[in-house]
C-alpha cells in the first residue's frame, strides 16, 4: 500500500466502505432467511450467526494482524470497536425510531438488559487479561482468550433461556414497548424472500458471497486507510479507533435501521449488544493463530477505549431500565449522553495518543 499515491488509497478506502455496507445488507437479509429457515432460534440465529456475519471486517483485520504477529494491531481493532458500535444504537435512535419515541424505550426489555450485562462481564475479563503474563499459555491457549470464551458461551446459553419466558410481569418485556415480539423481522424477511422464489440454496450463496466480499473488504480498508489516514497525520490509534472503527461498524448500521424501519427494535439493540460481546472473542482466534497470548500486548490505549465500551454500554443498560420519554435532537437522553461520553473519551484518547 505504501506505493500507491494518496489518491488511489482513498479510492479503495471509501471503495471497501461500499462493499462493507452493501454486503452488511444482504448478510443480515440472509441470516435472518436462514435462521427462519433453519429453525436455529433467535439466540443461535441473533446472537452467534449476525454476530459473526457482521463482525466480518473485524474477523478480516484479526486474522491478517494475527498472521503478521502484529499482536497490538489486533487488539486496537477489536477493543477499538466495541465503543463506536455502542454509539451506533443512538444513530438508530435519531434515524430509526418510528413513530417518534426514543429507542430504549421501545425496545426495554430484561433480556436486553442481560445481553448488556454480558458485554460488561466480557470486557472486565479483557482488562484482567491484559495484566497477565505473556508467558502464561499452554497449546497456544491463554488464560483470559479461554475464559472469554467460555463466558462468552455461558451468556448465550441464560440469554436463550431468558428468551423462552423471564419470571416476571409480561415475560420481563415492558409494557407499551414494540407491539410485535421480538425477532418479527426475521419472519417478514424470509417471506419476502419465499415470495421472490429466493431458495434456500441462493440465499446461502448470497451469504457466502456477501461475507467473502466482507472479509476481502475489511482487509483492504484497514490497510488502505491506515496509510492514508498516517500521511494526514493521524496517528494509528486514533485512526483505529474513530474512522476504522466506523467504517467496519457499517455492517451493524446498515442492519439495524433495517430492524428499526420494520418496527424490530429490540432485535437492533441485540445485534448490537450481541456483536460487542462476540468481538473480544477473536482474542481466541488471534491466540491460536499467531501461538501466543493476545491480551498482554494490549497498550494503555486499549484498556482506555474497554472501559470507555463498559461506560457506554451502561449508559444503555441503564435507559432500558428507566425507558426515557422525551427527546432532544430526536435522541432520547441515553443516547445524548453516550454521544456525549464518547466525543469526551475520544478527546482523552488524543492526549494518551500524543
Amino acid at each position: 500500500m505504501g506505493s500507491l499515491s494518496s489518491p488511489v488509497l482513498l479510492l479503495l478506502f471509501i471503495g471497501s466502505a461500499g462493499v462493507i455496507w452493501y454486503a452488511g445488507v444482504k448478510l443480515s437479509d440472509t441470516t435472518d432467511v436462514l435462521a427462519e429457515r433453519l429453525h436455529l432460534g433467535s439466540a443461535l440465529g441473533g446472537l452467534i450467526m449476525l454476530a459473526i456475519a457482521t463482525n466480518l471486517p473485524e474477523l478480516a483485520i484479526t486474522v491478517s494482524a494475527a498472521l503478521a504477529d502484529q499482536l497490538d494491531v489486533a487488539v486496537g481493532n477489536i477493543l477499538g470497536g466495541i465503543a463506536v458500535q455502542t454509539v451506533v444504537l443512538a444513530v438508530l435512535d435519531a434515524a430509526g425510531v418510528r413513530p417518534r419515541a426514543p429507542l430504549t424505550r421501545l425496545a426495554a426489555s430484561l433480556q436486553l438488559v442481560l445481553e448488556g450485562a454480558l458485554v460488561v462481564v466480557v470486557l472486565a475479563v479483557v482488562v484482567m487479561g491484559t495484566q497477565l503474563s505473556p508467558d502464561l499459555h499452554a497449546a497456544r491457549l491463554a488464560p483470559a482468550s479461554v475464559a472469554i470464551a467460555v463466558l462468552w458461551v455461558i451468556g448465550l446459553l441464560l440469554l436463550d433461556r431468558a428468551g423462552r419466558g423471564l419470571p416476571w410481569r409480561e415475560g420481563g418485556d415492558a409494557p407499551d414497548s414494540q407491539p410485535e415480539p421480538r425477532g418479527h423481522s426475521r419472519g417478514k424477511k424470509e417471506k419476502a424472500a419465499t415470495d421472490k422464489g429466493v431458495g434456500t440454496g441462493r440465499a446461502a450463496l448470497v451469504f457466502g458471497g456477501a461475507a467473502l466480499a466482507t472479509l476481502v473488504a475489511g482487509v483492504v480498508i484497514e490497510r488502505s486507510g491506515e496509510e492514508f489516514f498516517a500521511r494526514q497525520g493521524l496517528s494509528g490509534v486514533l485512526f483505529g479507533a474513530t474512522v476504522l472503527a466506523v467504517a467496519t461498524a457499517l455492517p451493524e448500521i446498515s442492519t439495524g435501521l433495517t430492524s428499526t424501519r420494520l418496527g424490530d427494535y429490540q432485535l437492533a439493540v441485540s445485534d448490537i449488544f450481541g456483536g460487542n460481546a462476540f468481538l473480544p472473542v477473536l482474542f481466541l482466534v488471534a491466540a491460536l493463530i499467531s501461538g501466543k497470548p493476545v491480551l498482554p500486548a494490549a497498550h494503555d490505549t486499549d484498556i482506555y477505549l474497554t472501559a470507555l465500551g463498559i461506560i457506554l454500554t451502561v449508559v444503555y443498560m441503564t435507559g432500558l431500565i428507566f425507558r426515557p420519554r422525551r427527546q432532544y435532537a430526536r435522541m432520547g437522553v441515553d443516547s445524548i449522553t453516550a454521544v456525549v461520553i464518547y466525543v469526551i473519551g475520544i478527546a482523552g484518547l488524543a492526549t494518551i495518543a500524543t
